[in-house]
């Protein structure tokens, strides 16, 4: 279908019959993809329990699934200039829902965390390509808008994770959690195929092995280094070494070749860096406290895998409201303002878990849930829509959400991996029996979002495109 593009400041780049209904498939497909992201977390004690595993062993089922997801999504531009954007999404979605049967039927581990990296490559392929889509269908004026919708989606996802994972564990067995993912995936299909519209040229440029290969040998490298590093230490980084060397050198090709797969001029422009880093910060904080919280109430406060999910469940609520207005207040303030209250919230409920003990109230762990969930979607929407409303082109929007989204799953695996050794740290020092030891660990592990608060706090007073914005 022929696109028109329009230079006019008060319209969407490219002109689409139905926007929202051009986005509604990757919508779904990426909150599935997200939530599939947290949802074994609360799962893990189970799936260990049912196939005899070890710990070691189950966390595959989570550092495989983020293994393939930052393995594919550095190579999402460049599969996107060559096949269309109902080809990619189709086929995302029907990879996706092949992945979770044959997780839903896996009588062993194998076979389990097999479907679970078929399912890394659809939420690799169908992350960047929602935000693409969504700054190319939108007017301007409606942009701040549209990106909360799809921030929301990036935040309650994994949010809602342990709660609806936590109802289904209490009645039913683990394999219902991937069936739960069935039914949206088929509905995301049926809107692809009647209302999903191409946007974008297909430029198909020259295919360079060796960024492929230095691509996926580096980032490989650096999610697998610090998911053993929190498992086994941090003493052996040979691995998370290589990975970067092998990372510098695909990033020097990208900059010095004619037709790079991932153009990473961009990181010139400074309100793109600025929201980029942003963004890093908060999904840290974010991927660190789902992590730790669950386990808190499971082992310090001794509380069943349902009551984990359901009081988790306020703050999941508030993330998706708060996402969705969040995107609203971008386009009558800017992003300056918004991000400095949502990291000053978002320190404040970090704090607030430092003070926990094996006797915290359950109404105190909700309040400082509700506060984290307020503090980083107010952050995370515009400085999101702040870095990507500073590239014009369609090609560079393609890349900048590729970039942000690849440099979101590195910070996800590196931030669970410190929270992990924080935690281990903590818990080993003291001297209290196994519940209050824990409960010690705990408040180790919580130094890590209330060090990333700081850090972007600082960040939003001190960055000259955050100052200069408004």
């Amino acid at each position: 279908m022929e696109q028109q593009t329009t230079m006019s400041s008060s319209r969407p780049r490219v002109l689409v019959k139905h926007p929202a209904l051009a986005i509604a498939s990757m919508l779904i497909g990426a909150f599935v993809g997200m939530f599939s992201e947290t949802s074994l977390n609360i799962a893990l004690p189970k799936l260990m329990a049912s196939l005899n595993i070890s710990t070691a062993t189950v966390q595959w089922l989570v550092t495989g699934y983020m293994l393939i997801i930052g393995i594919i999504l550095p190579l999402n531009s460049l599969i996107t200039k060559w096949f269309s954007t109902r080809q990619v999404v189709i086929f995302g979605l029907v990879d996706f829902l092949v992945g979770a049967v044959i997780a839903a039927l896996a009588p062993s581990f194998s076979i389990l965390l097999f479907g679970r990296m078929i399912q890394g490559v659809a939420t690799g392929l169908l992350l960047p390509l929602m935000f693409t889509v969504a700054m190319q269908v939108s007017a301007p004026a409606k942009l701040g808008a549209t990106m909360g919708i799809c921030t929301m989606v990036i935040m309650f996802a994994p949010a809602i994770g342990p709660t609806l994972t936590g109802l289904i564990l209490a009645k039913l067995s683990w394999h219902w959690i991937f069936w739960a993912f069935v039914p949206f995936l088929v509905i995301a299909l049926i809107f692809a195929f009647t209302s999903l519209e191409n946007v974008g040229n297909l430029s198909k440029p020259k295919i360079d092995v060796i960024s492929i290969l230095t691509s996926v040998v580096g980032f490989a490298s650096i999610v697998i280094s610090v998911s053993f590093a929190s498992s086994k230490g941090w003493g052996s980084l040979g691995l998370l070494l290589f990975g970067i060397i092998v990372l510098a050198i695909y990033a020097y090709r990208q900059v010095h070749i004619a037709e790079p797969i991932l153009n990473l001029k961009i990181f010139a422009n400074s309100a793109f860096r600025t929201g980029a880093l942003m963004v890093m910060l908060d999904f840290g904080i974010i991927l660190s406290t789902m992590y730790i919280l669950p386990m808190y109430m499971q082992k310090g406060l001794l509380l069943p895998v349902a009551m984990t999910g359901i009081i988790m469940l306020p703050g999941g609520i508030v993330n998706a409201f708060v996402s969705a207005v969040s995107g609203n207040l971008f386009d009558n303030f800017g992003a300056k303002w918004l991000s400095r209250l949502g990291f000053l919230i978002a320190l404040i409920g970090s704090i607030m878990l430092l003070t926990t003990s094996t006797q915290t109230t359950v109404a105190f762990i909700i309040v400082a849930h509700v506060i984290l969930m307020i503090g980083c979607p107010l952050a995370m929407s515009p400085s999101q829509t702040h870095a990507l409303s500073a590239l014009k082109s369609p090609a560079s929007s393609s890349d900048g959400s590729t970039i942000m989204n690849t440099l979101q799953q590195i910070t996800g695996a590196i931030s669970t991996a410190l929270a992990t050794s924080l935690l281990g740290i903590g818990e080993a020092a003291s001297q209290a029996n196994a519940q209050g030891a824990f409960t010690a660990g705990v408040h180790m592990a919580v130094y890590l979002p209330i060090a990333l608060s700081v850090i972007a706090l600082i960040i939003t007073f001190t960055t000259h495109s955050f100052k200069e914005q408004d």
